[in-house]
């Protein structure tokens, strides 16, 4: 009776193969990514649409706490610098069009994304919420597309070069 897993007998096998051998191929070929004509177009709409969301997200941050959030004159712009923090830091990234920055906006505009919800809820806040919502749901998603698409262009640049070599 064999009492091995039937598994037993190839991992036991994978330890006498070399160390190359253990790793799997990802192909950096032309045949793999996309063609510069259909990713071209659409770096450019992302990165716009990224930047329009970006920069709408702050402005309705500023007007809503400017003209309409009861908040104290006294706190008023401690309440504005702690939610523009944030955007701020991000904003020569995100203006410059690095890839890195737009992937950091995926996870800071989380915040935003739940400020936007919680106000939702509340009746006299409910506008706001929901462009706040709109706003950084776009922000997100276009920001990741561009994150993505960003990596591909550059693989297919790094795979011309050896292709030419």
């Amino acid at each position: 009776m064999n009492t091995k897993s039937p598994c037993a007998g190839l991992s036991a096998n994978a330890w006498r193969r070399s160390p190359s051998s253990w790793e799997t191929t990802v192909a950096l070929t032309a045949d793999s990514l996309p063609s510069i004509a259909w990713l071209l177009p659409r770096l450019r709409a992302c990165r716009v649409l990224s930047l329009l969301s970006f920069i709408l997200l702050a402005a309705l941050l500023l007007i809503w706490n400017l003209g309409y959030a009861a908040v104290p004159g006294s706190l008023l712009w401690a309440v504005l610098a702690f939610q523009m923090l944030p955007l701020l830091l991000l904003a020569p990234g995100i203006i410059g069009g690095h890839p890195r920055a737009h992937s950091w906006a995926c996870f800071v505009v989380n915040l935003y994304f739940i400020q936007g919800v919680l106000a939702a809820f509340d009746p006299s806040k409910r506008l706001f919420g929901w462009l706040e919502i709109l706003l950084s749901l776009s922000l997100f998603v276009s920001a990741l597309l561009y994150t993505r698409w960003c990596a591909q262009y550059q693989r297919i640049g790094n795979t011309e070069e050896v292709q030419r070599r």
